[in-house]
């Protein structure tokens, strides 16, 4: 498959890594306002450009990601050029299926992707949802971000709660991070010492999940005795409000995306 990556950014440059390491373009064509960056991904099979409309005219797939106030004005700028035969990827935040395809037209397949910023490392926890065309599409999406962490295929109208989840939720398990450091820090390890031990488990304990497919609580339970220091922790913590508070951070996450919607 051709792909153009239309915006190469940050996160546009972190998906391009992706899917040059993972070999799966017979070309790539990255086109940006600033070149001279990308020169060194140049290749027999990565060509570097400034012009949207030649990168598209060579792709079949078309992944854009440019800033949320920038897309109007390039979609326009390209529209005449994009065909039902392209398959459209889209990592704009709040720039919906519907908005596009009234650009684009109803026949041209879409796809919204909603990674996070893991993806730099190839950590991405990103979601995906399309119109009725591009469904038929989806299995190439997942094979081009599973290149850059997991994906999950979800409709589109739960896009705003997996922002908050995904997005946002990379904050705030670097909040409960540091936390964990604090606490390291006061039982006397130096800062350095407390954040890999903080973070470290923090990776481990989800790789066991990963790894597992069990709940949670069955986790807890294999490292949770009757009246030891573990329960005792926990339970001090649930006193504190820990759960309570998570769910409260999540669900006031999502009430302010709403309202930023509607504005």
């Amino acid at each position: 498959m051709k792909i153009a990556i239309i915006g190469v950014g940050n996160l546009g440059l972190s998906i391009a890594k992706g899917i040059i390491k993972s070999g799966q373009a017979e070309a790539l064509y990255l086109s940006d306002k600033y070149t001279d960056r990308l020169q060194e991904l140049a290749s027999k099979k990565v060509f570097v450009t400034s012009d949207n409309i030649e990168a598209i005219k060579n792709a079949d797939i078309v992944i854009f990601s440019v800033q949320p106030g920038h897309i109007g004005a390039i979609m326009d700028g390209v529209k005449e050029h994009i065909t039902p035969k392209h398959t459209v990827m889209s990592t704009i935040a709040g720039y919906n299926i519907e908005k596009m395809a009234s650009v684009l037209g109803e026949d041209v397949p879409i796809i919204r992707v909603m990674p996070n910023t893991a993806i730099s490392v190839g950590k991405s926890m990103t979601c995906l949802s399309s119109n009725k065309k591009g469904g038929e599409s989806i299995a190439i999406a997942k094979s081009i971000f599973d290149a850059v962490g997991h994906t999950l295929v979800i409709p589109e109208h739960q896009m705003q709660a997996a922002t908050v989840i995904c997005a946002s939720g990379t904050a705030f398990w670097m909040r409960l991070i540091r936390a964990t450091m604090q606490g390291a820090i006061q039982l006397g390890f130096e800062s350095q010492e407390a954040q890999q031990l903080a973070m470290y488990t923090c990776s481990g304990a989800a790789e066991l999940l990963i790894a597992s497919g069990n709940h949670p609580e069955a986790e807890i339970d294999r490292v949770t005795t009757p009246a030891g220091c573990t329960i005792r922790g926990l339970n001090e913590m649930e006193n504190q409000g820990m759960s309570t508070a998570l769910v409260q951070g999540v669900l006031a996450s999502f009430e302010k995306i709403n309202e930023l919607k509607k504005g």
